[in-house]
Parts: C-alpha cells; structure tokens; sequence
C-alpha cells in the first residue's frame, strides 16, 4: 500500500535532506573503552527481540478508538468542542489523535535510528561503538513496529510535524558526537519515554499497549548508554563548553514543552487550531504529560553532570525540581519489568484465542 494513501495529510515529498556534517572516528585499540559500555553491550545483545513473533498482529483494534483510550485522556474533552460532537466526530477524532501521535513516534524512531548510526562512527569508545550497533538494531525494529501499527492496524498515518523535525534536525546537524548523544539519548528519548508511557499505561487494546511497553524496554537501556557516555566525558569539558550544552539542554526543553500540539488534526477537524492548541496546552492531560517528560528527563541532567546554575534556574521555571530526587536507574529498571508483564500478557490472550 502506497504511504501517500496513508497520509491524512497532503505529503509533497516523503524524503528529507539536510547537511548532517560529521567527523569519523576510528579506533585500533580494540580492548580500549569503558567496561560499564561492554557489560550494557552484552545485556544490549541478548535483549534483542523480533517485533513479527513477540507481538500477536492477530489482535484487531476498534476503528473507533484503536487503542482504547478513555476520552478523558483526550485534552479537549468536556469542552464545548467535545460536546458539540456527533459520535461519528468522536470517533473520527479518536482515531487521528492517536494515529498522529504513532506517527510522530515513528518518525521519531527514525530519527534515532540515524543518530545512532551516526554515534556508531563518531564515538571514540570502541566499547561505544559496540553498543551503538545494537542500538542501531533496536531502533530499526521499532520504526518496524510501529510502522506495522500504522500501515496494517490504523491503515493511516501523519507526516512528521514541524516540532520534531526541528528538534531532530538540531540534533543531528551538530558535528560533535555528546551532542548527538546529548538531543537523542536524554532529551528526544526522555519525550519520548514519557509519550510512550501515557499509551503503555493506560492503552485497554493489548497489541498498541505491548508494543510501546517493548520500545520503551529497549529506551531505558538506550538512556543508560546516553547516561553512561556523557556522565564520563562531561567532567572534562571547560566552562565555556559546559555552559554551551547546558543552554542547549534549557532551550530543547522550553521548546519541547511549548511546542508539541495536535495542531494537524485540529484543522483536519476544521476547528480554529489556535483556540484548540491553547486549550491542549493548558489541560489537565497536557500538564501530566508534562510531568511525565520532566521525571524522565530532569534526573538524568543532574546524573550527566549538567547541573550549572543556568539549568537548575530554568528547572526551578518550570517547576520541575523535585523530579531530580527521582532514582533514574530503579525508574528504567521498572520499564523492563512492565514489558515482562507484557510477555506474560500476550502469552494469555494468545492461549484464550487459541481454545
């Protein structure tokens, strides 16, 4: 099936190019690296999965609301917007409120599939390099999956919106390798756990639940890679270098809070998107959300060492600082053991189907 027909929106192209200029790094000292790196490889290499087999694609979703949402978790609900709805609307709105946020995690995912690969040839770490590979892989069966969600259970997609192509060009035009690991691995995987979580948690459909339960098995040991790289190079930067991304790390978060909206479906809807997107912005559902992101991300700063006054000032803004209490390694550690639930889950429903 052609993606273009999959699009709610008009699509003019379906590639994207831009001057990701980089430095290549090779390394001839093969026992060279840090050990944390080659014991993350290993536990890397035997928690590879095939998206084909550990999900059951038999399971079907309700064109209504494919993943079985609740409406109150939709940021207009209860308004005079939602009232004013048929239910025909609603379903229609169900549908392409979470079809628009798969895609944009599939997007996503393909961004972090470049990225790594990118690491892959400018990480001076050779223990890096090796980890990165089965990132690589780990990021390639993700864009699968969810592009197996869309394409053969939603049968519609959304192109990228303007947010995340922003932030992943930001990330993946800079020639320095932590910057690349600095957007990707703390702060687009930190928005990432934290969107992939809402579903994982609240999804009443197996299939769409499973599936972001698995990727996010897969971004916890992703983030400690980012954690266990930059927290050991940062401690030699200068002042001026320290303070270079840690006004990066302020302003991506400033950026990724204010700016990701469902602006596309609103007009899709014919809906004033300005009023809708304030509406979005000031919810409830948008400000838990928000305090999902920061419990991903505000901890792992601090665990990095970017922890300088310009960022703990915004952190204090924003209202985010109790978050760097949180134990990162026991909060990424509990995602593997949701995706084992799922495991025991899907073995269930697949015995009950098959009786």
């Amino acid at each position: 099936m052609s993606t273009h027909r999959l699009y709610a929106l008009p699509v003019d192209i379906t590639e994207w190019k831009f001057d990701g200029a980089t430095e290549i790094m090779f390394n001839w000292e093969y026992d060279d690296g840090s050990d944390a790196l080659l014991d993350l490889y290993d536990k890397g290499k035997k928690q590879q999965w095939d998206a084909s087999t550990r999900l059951d694609w038999s399971l079907e979703l309700d064109p209504d609301n494919p993943m079985q949402l609740k409406d109150e978790a939709i940021s207009i609900y209860d308004t005079d917007y939602w009232r004013k709805m048929s239910s025909e609307e609603r379903g229609w709105l169900r549908r392409h409120l979470q079809a628009n946020s798969i895609s944009q995690f599939m997007h996503g995912e393909q961004g972090a599939l470049i990225a790594t690969a990118k690491i892959v040839g400018t990480v001076p770490d050779m223990n890096a390099k090796f980890y990165a590979a089965t990132q690589v892989m780990d990021e390639a069966r993700h864009v699968e999956a969810y592009k197996r969600l869309l394409h053969e259970k939603f049968e519609l997609a959304y192109p990228i919106n303007k947010a995340l192509k922003t932030l992943l060009e930001q990330t993946l035009s800079d020639r320095r390798w932590d910057m690349t690991y600095l957007g990707m691995q703390v702060l687009i995987e930190g928005l990432a756990l934290a969107a992939f979580q809402s579903i994982r948690d609240k999804a009443g459909n197996t299939l769409a639940g499973a599936v972001n339960a698995y990727v996010m098995q897969d971004e916890a040991r992703h983030v400690s890679f980012g954690r266990l790289a930059l927290r050991e190079y940062y401690p030699g930067l200068s002042d001026a270098e320290r303070d270079e991304r840690e006004e990066f790390v302020v302003e991506a978060l400033y950026f990724m809070r204010d700016r990701f909206n469902q602006s596309e479906v609103w007009e899709r809807l014919g809906l004033p998107a300005d009023v809708l997107d304030a509406i979005h912005y000031n919810s409830k559902q948008m400000n838990s959300f928000r305090g999902r992101l920061f419990s991903r991300v505000v901890p792992t700063v601090k665990d990095i060492g970017l922890w300088g006054e310009r960022v703990r000032k915004a952190f204090a803004d924003m209202g985010v600082m109790d978050y760097a209490r949180i134990d990162v390694t026991e909060q990424l550690a509990n995602d593997g053991r949701v995706a084992e639930e799922f495991d025991k889950k899907m073995f269930v429903e697949k015995a009950i189907a098959a009786e």
